[in-house]
């Protein structure tokens, strides 16, 4: 049982929907981003989704484009991501970490070497938004063989016949995309996802968290009413973005985290 299966074990038996936040490792610069993830457990996070800084974020709206880029220009690498995790770790031994980005890094440092190096850093899963089912033989399935989750996108564009594929080799949850577009483009409504999430439920006995679109306490409450959790990511790097301090980012991180328990 990784990190992940046990969080949602106990969200599960505590009656509770899942407050996953997304941030960018980096952003704006290395101790900051630290100080940042430190307080999300604290401040009601169940899961952390981290942010490896890429150049060409495809998936990603401008928030998190210019996230990844201060985080780049700071200096940020894959190295230094798994330092911020390995960092966490030394403090926190419970609270599961998503690595989300992109194929590029990983390919380039080599499957075996990062498999390697982020289990030693305590990551739990890994959402690659560029590998399509059709390349789990690349990531996905040495992934879970060396214990971490893989974590699958589904959007709105995942019609029936491709759920299966999709559900094929997915573990720890699914992230549902609320939206068709990139991160930050629109917002999420609850009368859309709610038969989307219940169609999915229909074909697998995972947990569905809705992503993108989610930017205030009410939201996150009424998505995660429908569904086992949200997601947050471009309103929280909003707040770094805008200069905010580690304790006022936090403070806004709790309020989401107070609406999606309502959920």
């Amino acid at each position: 049982m990784t990190r992940i299966d046990a969080k949602f074990a106990e969200l599960n038996a505590a009656g509770k929907k899942a407050f996953v936040t997304y941030v960018m490792a980096g952003d704006p610069d290395y101790e900051t981003s630290l100080e940042v993830v430190k307080g999300l457990p604290g401040a009601g996070v169940d899961i952390i989704e981290l942010g490896l800084p890429f150049t060409d974020p495809m998936a990603d709206g401008p928030t998190i484009q210019l996230a990844g880029q201060r985080a780049l220009d700071g200096g940020m690498t894959l190295e230094k991501t798994l330092q911020l995790a390995a960092d966490f770790r030394k403090e926190d031994d419970t609270t599961p970490i998503v690595l989300m980005g992109y194929y590029n890094p990983i390919y380039n440092r080599g499957v075996d070497k990062f498999l390697e190096d982020a289990k030693a850093a305590g990551i739990d899963g890994l959402i690659v938004v560029d590998l399509p089912p059709e390349e789990d033989e690349e990531l996905c399935i040495p992934a879970q063989k060396a214990g971490l989750n893989f974590i699958r996108l589904a959007t709105p564009t995942t019609d029936d016949a491709r759920l299966p594929k999709v559900l094929q080799n997915t573990s720890g949850f699914v992230y549902y995309v609320s939206i068709t577009g990139i991160t930050g483009a629109a917002e999420a409504e609850a009368g859309d996802v709610g038969p989307e999430v219940a169609r999915i439920k229909a074909a697998t006995d995972l947990p569905i968290i809705v992503g993108f679109g989610i930017n205030t306490p009410e939201k996150a409450q009424n998505i995660a009413s429908i569904s086992d959790g949200a997601v947050v990511g471009s309103a929280i790097v909003s707040q770094i973005a805008s200069g905010k301090s580690p304790g006022e980012v936090l403070a806004f991180v709790k309020s989401l985290a107070d609406g999606a328990h309502k959920g």
